[in-house]
């Protein structure tokens, strides 16, 4: 601003003085210095301004305050500024600041016809604007150091704040590390650590838990493992015991220590089926025809449904092509089919239907007329080892894992497994899967 200022003054100035030399002269030349004088001091020339002027050979016609010859500045711009208008015809300014004052030079061609005749020079050393710089300097290092330092100060406090909450999440970490899942991290605020402590305290919850569930899985396991173990352990030490024992009691002892091996099969092999499950290893999945596998699960579980005076129906429609796995597809299938044969009333009734809903779902359901689930059992009905009729479940043979495996095999697959009660009585299983098209 202070520069721009400076070169429209002292250009104006130099401009209105080569102005009235072009007017009074052809020609300038030394014997007309007191005439160049003359008119000089009749114009208004600012104070505290500098004035020099030149013919084009450089001989000064006017310099009152003899600056000429003091400064070598002088002589070099203006002669600058002759051979300048020579080439560019442009007046010549330059400004510097230096020791507190502000320096500003403007030269001015004086022209008649086209042709330089000499050159006017103004020079002012302005300390006022210099003081006005040293003091927004000063002003301006001075709020720089405290902006600086507060900075500094703010930057510090900030890290103490943030280095202080990592530590206690830090902490926490491992805290539950060390087996401590019930361990909470307190953190507030709206900021990412607040986030990340919320996260965590998350983590932490579902890993309490994935304890909890671990824990219970493992004794509800040892305790189902137990009652056929000592069921076999009771019936070989009968046998044993009792000499006199007839072979037809025998048989019937050796009969149900057979059924309880084969009911020990049954369950570490679903536990097993479980294990595969819970470790979410790879599976290459294909396109599986569902109408295919209900088919030939409803020719396996016919006779049993038969043996039971269950009448089995079916509405099945064509088209229901889903991405899985054969095995998979048909566990699920199995399970839900043999459970509604399995706790069913006699001469009850189970009715199978797998049908296309919205032209990209595959829905299969299995409805029965059997016992039924109790509304405060339906929440729970998924669970492992969780029986609605704990005596019933074991005297059918039931392990409390199937609809277990059905529930994460579903879930593996993508799909969705639910079920309600019937108003009529029983209860209605349906699970969901995404429809494929019908090209392999």
């Amino acid at each position: 601003m202070i520069f721009s200022t400076k070169q429209i003054f002292l250009q104006s100035q130099a401009s209105l003085v080569a102005g009235q030399l072009v007017e009074a002269f052809d020609e300038l030349t030394l014997y007309e210095t007191e005439r160049v004088e003359t008119i000089v001091s009749q114009l208004e020339i600012a104070a505290g301004t500098n004035v020099v002027i030149t013919n084009k050979d450089g001989d000064v016609l006017y310099d009152p305050l003899r600056i000429y010859g003091y400064f070598p500045l002088t002589q070099y711009s203006i002669n600058s500024a002759l051979e300048e208008h020579s080439m560019y015809e442009n007046d010549f300014f330059f400004s510097y600041f230096f020791e507190g004052i502000f320096s500003s030079t403007a030269i001015t061609p004086v022209v008649s016809r086209g042709v330089p005749i000499g050159a006017v020079y103004f020079h002012e050393d302005d300390s006022i604007q210099g003081s006005l710089l040293l003091e927004m300097q000063e002003t301006i290092r001075n709020i720089s150091v405290i902006v600086a330092v507060s900075s500094i100060v703010l930057v510090t406090l900030i890290l103490v704040s943030v280095m202080r909450r990592v530590s206690s999440i830090m902490n926490a970490v491992k805290t539950v590390r060390e087996g401590e899942y019930s361990y909470m991290v307190d953190m507030s605020g709206r900021d990412e650590l607040a986030v990340l402590g919320d996260e965590f305290n998350s983590l932490t919850e579902r890993l309490k838990e994935t304890e909890e569930v671990r824990r219970r899985f493992v004794a509800d396991a040892s305790h189902e493992l137990r009652t056929p173990l000592a069921a076999i352990r009771l019936l070989a030490d009968s046998i044993l015991q009792n000499e006199d024992i007839d072979r037809e009691t025998v048989q019937e002892f050796i009969g149900d220590i057979g059924a309880e091996a084969e009911r020990l099969t049954r369950m570490t092999g679903e536990l097993m089926a479980l294990t595969k499950l819970d470790s979410h290893a790879p599976i290459q999945l294909t396109r599986v025809d569902m109408k295919e596998t209900v088919e030939a699960t409803l020719r396996m579980l016919r006779p049993l449904a038969h043996s039971r005076g269950i009448s089995l129906s079916y509405d099945i429609s064509e088209g229901c092509y889903i991405r899985a796995t054969d095995d998979s597809v048909h566990q699920v299938i199995f399970n839900l089919i043999e459970n509604a044969i399995k706790y069913n009333q006699p001469d009850g009734s189970v009715f199978v239907r797998l049908s296309i809903a919205d032209e990209d779902k595959v829905v299969f359901e299995v409805k029965d007329r059997g016992m039924g689930v109790p509304d405060e059992d339906l929440p729970h009905i998924f669970d492992r080892f969780y029986r609605v009729d704990k005596a019933r479940s074991r005297e059918a043979g039931g392990s409390g894992l199937g609809l277990s495996i059905v529930r994460d095999t579903v879930r593996r697959l993508g799909g969705k497994v639910s079920v309600r009660k019937r108003q009529s009585g029983g209860t209605v299983f349906t699970v969901m899967f995404k429809r494929i098209k019908d090209e392999p």
